[in-house]
C-alpha cells in the first residue's frame, strides 16, 4: 500500500515520510505525514497541506515548524508533492521553474502530454485521503486544508468545490485568481487547453461566487510580498467573497515577503484555527 521511508521523533509524535503508487498520476509518489502524540490513542484529525511551486513535501515540514503547534492541538498534518514525478512525466520543455514538475497546479489537467499524468487534483481529493485513512490513525471526517502560493490557490479551490469533505479552510500568499495572473494563465492554458471557461472550476473568485456552503476561511498575505501585485491578487478574492456575502478574513502582514519565513511567523495562528473547528 505505501511504504515508510523515513520516521523521527518529534514533539512527542512523529514525522514520517511515504512512498506510494499512485494510480491516478501514474507514477510514484511521496508525500509527509506529522502524526501528534495523541495519535498513539486513536484516531486525530487531520490538516492537509499544500505547498507552492518548486516545493515538494520536504519544504514545509523542514522550515514551517508546524509540528510543535500540531502536538499542541493533537492534529495530523499531511503534506504532498506538488506535481508528479518521474523520468516518464513531461516537464516545462523550456525548463521553466513555474510549470510542469513542482508545478501541478492541483488540477487535472486534460490536454497532451499532460493529461496522462498529472492529475493533481483527483490525487489529492480522492486518492491520497483515502491511502491515509486506511493507513493511519486519521478521523476522516475531521478535515482541514491549507496551503502557501500555488498551494493555497489549490487550499482553496478544493475546499471551496468539496465543501462537504472539510471543515476548514486557508491559505498563506495563495493565487486568488489564476485566471487573471501570468503563472495562472500558462498552467491553466497548458494544463486545461484555451478555453478559459473551463479555468474558472480552479480559479477561486469564481467559486467563491457559487458556494452553496460557508466554510470558515483564514488568509494571511505578505505586504511586502514581490509577488503581490501581479500574481496573487487577494483583493480580487475580498471583491468577490463580499459580492457574495462569503465571511473571508484576510490580514495583509506588512513587512513580510513570499517566503517560508512568512509561513513560519503564522503557521501557529493557522493550525490553531483549524483546531478550533477540526476539534468542535
Amino acid at each position: 500500500m505505501a511504504e515508510l521511508i523515513d520516521s523521527h521523533r518529534c514533539f512527542g509524535g512523529e514525522q514520517r515520510r511515504y512512498r506510494h503508487r499512485a494510480d491516478s498520476l501514474g507514477c510514484d509518489m511521496v508525500f509527509s505525514v506529522f502524526l501528534p502524540p495523541e495519535a498513539a490513542n486513536g484516531p486525530v484529525p487531520v490538516l492537509y497541506y499544500l505547498s507552492g511551486l518548486t516545493c515538494t513535501d520536504e519544504n514545509f515540514v523542514a522550515k514551517a515548524g508546524a509540528q510543535q503547534f500540531a502536538a499542541e492541538h493533537g492534529i495530523a498534518i499531511v503534506a504532498p508533492d506538488t506535481s508528479p514525478r518521474g523520468d516518464d512525466v513531461p516537464d516545462d520543455p523550456e525548463g521553466s521553474w513555474d510549470f510542469g514538475l513542482g508545478a501541478g497546479f492541483y488540477v487535472n489537467a486534460t490536454q497532451a502530454p499532460w493529461n496522462t499524468h498529472y492529475r493533481m487534483y483527483d490525487y489529492v481529493v480522492d486518492e491520497l485521503p483515502a491511502l491515509v485513512n486506511a493507513l493511519l490513525p486519521v478521523d476522516g471526517q475531521r478535515i482541514g486544508i491549507t496551503g502557501h502560493s500555488m498551494g493555497g490557490h489549490g487550499a482553496l479551490t478544493i475546499g471551496l468545490r468539496n465543501p462537504s469533505s472539510f471543515r476548514s479552510i486557508s491559505a498563506f500568499s495563495p493565487i486568488c485568481s489564476p485566471a487573471n495572473c501570468p503563472w495562472g494563465h500558462k498552467a491553466l492554458g497548458n494544463y486545461l487547453g484555451a478555453d478559459t471557461a473551463t479555468w474558472l472550476e480552479h480559479d477561486a473568485c469564481h467559486l467563491i461566487q457559487q458556494a452553496d456552503e460557508r466554510l470558515p476561511i483564514l488568509i494571511d498575505q505578505g505586504g511586502a510580498d514581490g509577488f503581490l501585485t501581479e500574481q496573487l491578487q487577494p483583493e480580487l478574492l475580498l471583491k468577490a467573497a463580499t459580492a457574495a456575502d462569503y465571511p473571508v478574513t484576510l490580514r495583509i502582514q506588512a513587512g513580510y515577503d513570499h517566503s517560508y519565513f512568512f509561513v513560519a511567523s503564522f503557521i501557529a495562528e493557522h493550525v490553531a484555527f483549524h483546531a478550533a473547528h477540526l476539534n468542535a
